[in-house]
Order: C-alpha cells, then sequence, then structure tokens
C-alpha cells in the first residue's frame, strides 16, 4: 500500500528558505551548475548553517510523535539531486527527519505542488512563488535577510498573518488604492456583515486550526496583523467567525509600522503582502512576502 499525505499539514520548502545556502546561490545564479555542483560536493560533509524557516520547520515537525503523524516537510528545490544531498545531510546534522525530495535541476518546481497537496510552499524565487500562488497554494518569498526566530519559546509556535490579499482577498484593498481612505471605510461599513472573500493563506489558516487542536506539546498561537483600524476592523472579525476560525491576537494598526509590534509577538513566522510591512517585519522576524493582490501586480 502506498504512503498518503492525506490529513497531514504539507508544507514544500526550498533549500534555501531552510539552510543559508546564500554564498553558494551567488555561484549558482552566474549560471555555471557544474561549479554550483562541485562546491555543493566539496561541501558535502559542512552542515549549512539554519536558515529564515528553520525555526518553523523545527517545531512544525515536533508536532509528529510517536504513531502521531500531523505534519510532512518536503524540500521541493531547483537544486540538482547531486547538490540536494546535502540538504539531506544538513537536515540530518540538525535533527530534522526530512524523507522527501524534489530536485528540478534548474526548472520551476511548483508543478509538484499539486501532487504533494501542499498547504504551504516557502521559497526564495520570486517567480517560483507568483506561479505557487496563481496556481492556488498558500506560497510565500522568504526574505533571507529577515532576523532568525529568537528560540525563545520551545514549546509554541507562532505564527502572524496579514489580512487583506493574505487571509482575505484584495478586494478592500483594491478600494483603497484606486479612491483612498475614506471610501475604503465606507465600503467596509456598508459591507460589514459580508463576509470577505477568501484570500490565499485561508487554507493554510484552516490547516492550522486544525493542528490547534491536535494533543500535543506543542502549542500553535496565531495573529492577525493588519493595517486596518476601528471601524474597517468589525469586518476583519465577523469574516473569521463565519470562517469558525479564531486567531489567538488581533492587531489592527491603522498603518501603523509592525516591526515594532511584531517584535513584541516574537512571531515564527509573519506573512504579509506588501513589501514595505515585511522590510519592516524582516527586523523583527522570520518574514515572507505573499506576492499577490493589487500591491503586487506586474504592470503589462
Amino acid at each position: 500500500m502506498s504512503y498518503s499525505l492525506a490529513n497531514q499539514l504539507v508544507v514544500a520548502i526550498s533549500s534555501r528558505a531552510l539552510f543559508d545556502f546564500e554564498e553558494e546561490n551567488t555561484l549558482f545564479e552566474t549560471g555555471d551548475a557544474s561549479a554550483y555542483k562541485s562546491l555543493q560536493l566539496r561541501k558535502l560533509d559542512e552542515p549549512a548553517t539554519p536558515g529564515v524557516a528553520f525555526a518553523l520547520v523545527q517545531k512544525l515537525l515536533a508536532f509528529n510523535e510517536g504513531s502521531a503523524h500531523r505534519v510532512e516537510v518536503v524540500i521541493l528545490s531547483r537544486n540538482d539531486p547531486v547538490s540536494g544531498l546535502r540538504t539531506f545531510r544538513s537536515a540530518q546534522h540538525h535533527g530534522l527527519t526530512l524523507e522527501r525530495g524534489v530536485f528540478t535541476q534548474g526548472r520551476a518546481p511548483f508543478k509538484y505542488l499539486n501532487a504533494l497537496n501542499a498547504n504551504l510552499f516557502l521559497s526564495v524565487n520570486e517567480a517560483d512563488v507568483r506561479e505557487a500562488l496563481a496556481a492556488g497554494f498558500p506560497a510565500a518569498r522568504v526574505y533571507p535577510q529577515s532576523v532568525h526566530a529568537a528560540g525563545l519559546h520551545p514549546h509554541e509556535i507562532r505564527i502572524a498573518f496579514d489580512g487583506d490579499a493574505v487571509l482575505f482577498s484584495d478586494e478592500a484593498e483594491r478600494i483603497y488604492q484606486r479612491d483612498g481612505l475614506p471610501a475604503f471605510h465606507q465600503h467596509e461599513h456598508d459591507h460589514v456583515t459580508r463576509p470577505l472573500p477568501a484570500g490565499p493563506f485561508k487554507p493554510l489558516l484552516e490547516a492550522l486550526h486544525r493542528l490547534q487542536r491536535a494533543a500535543s506539546p506543542i502549542r500553535l498561537r496565531t495573529a492577525l496583523v493588519t493595517a486596518r483600524s476601528a471601524p474597517a476592523h468589525e469586518r476583519a472579525i465577523r469574516t473569521l467567525m463565519d470562517w469558525q476560525i479564531e486567531v489567538d491576537e488581533a492587531m489592527f494598526l491603522g498603518g501603523l509600522e509592525k516591526g515594532p509590534f511584531l517584535r513584541e509577538f516574537e512571531p515564527d513566522f509573519f506573512f504579509d503582502d506588501q513589501t514595505g510591512h515585511c522590510l519592516s517585519g524582516a527586523l523583527a522576524g522570520p518574514t515572507g512576502q505573499v506576492i499577490a493582490g493589487v500591491a503586487n501586480e506586474v504592470e503589462s
């Protein structure tokens, strides 16, 4: 009987998001595949240091205990299979139980997300993230310069989400961008009882909500960190209520910089669609940009 990933939280992650391969990537970007492969082979017995998403993966895997297998982490990488050896060896060195990987030797790997039934894709490659989001998968471009998680909460995973264009659609954000703040507030007031359409990360929030119910020594804490302020906050709360999902904290910041608030929350990961908020968030902890919505449209 074949193994199934059904009923598990499946995280697909690139090698660079999991480990610090920035020095090696400099060579990879030159297009000299042979030299890159040779470098990785020379460093085969040199474990890579943890990358931005390492702490998140480490804590998620802790949900697997005994016969309970609730989380699957799969390496999904543009690396060649030979270079993938170092990724698996590095994982073993750091005590991460990773068994599965797909290495595409330079080709876009996002197509394999469907076969994996992935709940999340983390990569440093912007094009791969855009394609994954377009295909309907929660995905974020990891900021390599992010401050790493401090490890102050070894038995608790903390994940923070922006609202519009992340958990929710960018419907309201489009009105704000086009018509300004007064029109945005009027729109949200007029539609306060109508739930916001789902954004790209609603499926991940639902999967995490299911994971929260598991009997495990690892706790999961979620936060909504949004630029919304009263009275626009009400529609966001009502939408979560309609989805029958609770977040542990909600911050309605009304345009305040998010970084200082995230520094207090101490996330293992923060997801936002806007570059400015991501740059601010990266100063506080691991951050990924959800390259979706009106703020990330590419001009033709």
